[in-house]
């Protein structure tokens, strides 16, 4: 990481000079720019994303009295340790957590089905899928960790506990349109505390009353299965207790077990049968010593001793997924009006937890949103960026859902029996056969953005075939010039709310000077300048306009050429910026494609041409929007005139709250 660009400060570098223009809120304002209601884990990404910009009013609200101790989630796919990276929060979480690194499955031996055996071994994820692995650690550190990142924001921001959501009401035309009652938890009914807003965002849950209040409907099926939850300290002889296992019994029902974090600590999802209207209450009331016991069945001839119960539950499994991400689009996906109230996470889409996908999606939710709102707040963008969010995050879900009943009928699903086909059943290399074909999936790197506002076509992805326009940033090792330093070039990209452009050099590099030129005079990297003559006239009544390398672009170049042959002092300007207070020069933002460990260099592994070279422009939430020929480079700063702000622009909201026609058809185009 970089610091001391504005000067030298003692201390820790990873906590954040306070900005004297902006400095910490020691009380609860009643007047924000945003309004988060819920500290789970899309709320606290959200809060973590925003607290980096302190002339943003953000305020988070939890209706219980303090930060969780037990959480229920515990997966962390790859893709999501790509997003902690961009937080500065990947080493902490790694040194923490259990690595998944293989999966095996068991099923009945055939001689004897009231014993399992082992059957198949393979790998957790694939290789070369991410450069971090799957873990396994408790949502409460995750809280932990997004917690510590917002105290050592430039904001300081924590969350102000024991308020509840109670109503809402929005009033175009205000400057704070949204008008919020909160009460405090343990109070009467008429302790309420109101809050007024630009911008409302639901991370309140399955039961969110944000989503409610907005008529929003969760619709979808229970599947009448239950499953009970076992978090515990055990001892047994099953010789796969530190891996991840799927285990079928002949006739006791299944397990998903995962080891935890710590070397001792494993989870156990333990199958209890359909639910029915006669057991659903003795099945709900199941103690952990019960379900332990079953467990113990499931796993014979092992024994299971379970020395302490750490935390357990029962569950029905049940899919269910709101219509609508925000209060102004219908089901139909029509936008009638600016979106000023969000849901995230649990708010907007359940499931079960066998397939590990909930907290990470619902982290994703509020990644690709708080971007974009600060960049609407900032007065960087119009406001037809936010209506993206349903847009783009609607359809993840919609996929997640679909993933996870599919998933959730092959576990629950009792094993198939050669003597008794009649009776049906999984076969258990089904199971494997699937988890296996799913894994780009569950490692969360399968997600692809369709063509948008935000997203391009497909015109120059020849040039880059490894970096597919809509899909996240696959990053690889490259070597830095002015350290000889190998590191992933997609650990460059912070949680900043600044885009990035990656120019790969070609084999002449004249065209990728030239178009390196001509995206320095398009101001997309100039402090306070977001697009060709085009300024955000928010930002100078911010202060923001003076900052040197504040740019809404960020660019890096890539070489062929060995480091030992680069002149830095000879690079395009952009790749030799001066930065901060002090007028330093940044010396990080060039890199050749040759690392000192040797291998696949990134021109391969990722598909760039060698003789054209290419240019990727990558989101602030690290997804790829565009793959540009160095030749085309209009194409950039047309890209960008679709939301970033102009000069001249009305960035104020219509009275009726109305996106104006021009700009609503703009948002389909």
């Amino acid at each position: 990481m970089q610091y001391y660009a504005d000067g030298f400060h003692a201390g820790d570098p990873t906590v954040a000079p306070v900005d004297p223009s902006f400095p910490p809120r020691d009380d609860a304002p009643e007047e924000v720019d945003v309004l988060i209601v819920g500290t789970g884990p899309a709320g606290l990404v959200l809060a973590a994303q925003l607290s980096r910009f302190p002339e943003i009013t953000t305020r988070i609200v939890e209706r219980r009295p303090g930060a969780l101790q037990m959480g229920q989630a515990d997966g962390i796919a790859c893709r999501t340790v790509e997003m902690f990276e961009a937080f500065d929060l990947s080493a902490q979480l790694l040194s923490e957590a259990y690595w998944v690194n293989e999966t095996v499955f068991w099923r009945p031996d055939p001689a004897d089905r009231g014993r399992v055996v082992r059957t198949g071994r393979v790998k957790d994820t694939e290789d070369g899928l991410s450069e971090f692995p799957h873990v396994i650690v408790n949502q409460a550190r995750v809280h932990d960790y997004l917690l510590e990142a917002m105290r050592r924001s430039p904001s300081r921001l924590a969350p102000d506990y024991g308020l509840e959501f109670v109503s809402l009401d929005r009033q175009d035309g205000e400057e704070y349109p949204l008008e919020v009652r909160l009460r405090r938890v343990g109070t009467s009914a008429d302790d309420l505390v109101t809050v007024r807003a630009r911008y409302l965002i639901g991370c309140d849950g399955a039961r969110s009353a944000v989503r409610k209040a907005i008529g929003g409907v969760l619709s979808g099926d229970a599947t009448n299965h239950a499953w009970g939850v076992l978090d515990a300290l055990a001892v047994t002889d099953f010789p796969d207790i530190r891996l991840k296992a799927a285990i079928q019994s002949g006739e006791n029902g299944n397990i998903l077990l995962i080891p935890r974090e710590g070397g001792f600590l494993v989870r156990l999802y333990v199958d209890l049968g359909e639910v029915t209207a006669e057991n659903r209450d003795r099945l709900r009331s199941m103690s952990a010593a019960e379900i332990a016991e079953k467990a113990a069945a499931v796993m014979h001839p092992y024994a299971l001793e379970v020395k302490e119960v750490v935390w357990s539950s029962v569950y029905e499994v049940a899919q269910r997924l709101a219509g609508s991400f925000d209060d102004a689009t219908d089901a139909q996906g029509e936008v009638a009006r600016i979106p000023r109230v969000f849901i995230a996470g649990d708010a907007c889409h359940t499931h079960s937890a066998k397939a590990g996908q909930g907290m990470n999606v619902s982290m994703q939710d509020a990644f690709n949103l708080g971007w974009k709102l600060a960049s609407v707040i900032r007065g960087e963008s119009r406001h037809e960026l936010l209506s993206t969010y349903s847009a783009e995050r609607l359809p993840v879900a919609r996929e997640l859902i679909e993933f996870d009943r599919e998933w959730s009928e092959l576990m629950a699903g009792a094993p198939f029996d050669p003597a008794h086909p009649e009776r049906g059943g999984v076969d258990p290399t089904v199971l494997q056969e699937h988890f296996v074909r799913q894994g780009r999936y569950t490692a969360g790197v399968a997600t692809r953005y369709r063509p948008s506002l935000l997203v391009n076509d497909s015109r120059h992805q020849h040039l880059a075939e490894g970096f597919e326009i809509g899909t996240r940033f696959h990053s690889a090792p490259v070597t830095r010039v002015a350290d000889a330093r190998t590191v992933e070039l997609g650990h460059v990209a912070k949680a900043d709310g600044r885009w990035r452009l990656y120019a790969f050099a070609g084999e002449d590099e004249g065209g990728f000077e030239e178009f390196l030129r001509r995206v320095e005079e398009s101001g997309l990297t100039a402090p306070g300048l977001t697009a060709p003559g085009l300024t955000a006239p928010g930002l100078s009544a911010l202060g923001l306009s003076g900052r040197r390398g504040a740019g809404a672009l960020d660019v890096r170049g890539i070489l062929q050429r060995p480091h030992p042959d680069v002149d830095i002092d000879r690079l395009p300007p952009v790749l030799r910026p001066r930065v901060g207070a002090l007028d330093l020069v940044d010396y990080e933002k060039c890199f050749t494609a040759a690392t000192r460990a040797g291998g696949e260099d990134i021109y391969r592994a990722r598909g760039i041409d060698r003789r054209a070279g290419a240019a990727v422009l990558v989101r602030p939430d690290q997804y790829v929007a565009d793959v540009i020929a160095f030749d085309d480079p209009t194409r950039l700063t047309e890209f960008f005139t679709r939301f970033l702000v102009g000069e001249d622009a009305d960035t104020t909201q219509a009275p009726d709250g109305a996106i104006p026609t021009a700009e609503h058809e703009e948002i389909h185009a």
